[in-house]
């Protein structure tokens, strides 16, 4: 393998909005509300560089389902735990050393006007090395 990931390769997704069910608010768990994802996937893309071909590397549309499939699932009270959710998906392809999840929610019930709120986190594979200097830690 490569030095890729190690030097901070990564497949961007940017902006999938998706309507979930989450919140601490009871009202947050009946009604659909909007949320945005960003995704950076830190892997290897050197040989994907080489072969030209999908296998060799992580597919963005397989991880794209993921995260609808988690923000449309069941409910959950906070966007660190559905961020978590959501990066344990990614990271079910191997290809994948380490993940950023950025969640927005888009419409969130608060008194102020703001366009939106939101959590960052980023996880690494267990025992992996992970992205190289200068990738986000865990907030």
């Amino acid at each position: 393998m490569g030095s890729g990931a190690s030097d901070g390769d990564r497949i961007e997704v940017r902006g999938l909005r998706v309507d979930g069910v989450h919140g601490v608010l009871e009202e947050e768990r009946v009604h659909a509300q909007p949320f945005e994802v960003d995704l950076d996937l830190y892997l290897d893309t050197e040989p994907a560089a080489s072969a030209d071909d999908l296998s060799t590397t992580a597919d963005y549309a397989a991880a794209a389902d993921a995260v609808v499939a988690v923000v449309s699932g069941p409910p959950r009270r906070l966007l660190e735990s559905l961020a978590a959710a959501i990066a344990q998906r990614v990271l079910d392809d191997r290809r994948v050393e380490s993940v950023t999840v950025v969640i927005r929610k888009l419409l969130p019930p608060l008194a102020h006007e703001v366009a939106s709120t939101g959590v960052r986190i980023h996880r690494r594979r267990a025992g992996g090395a992970g992205p190289g200097r200068g990738a986000p830690e865990s907030r």
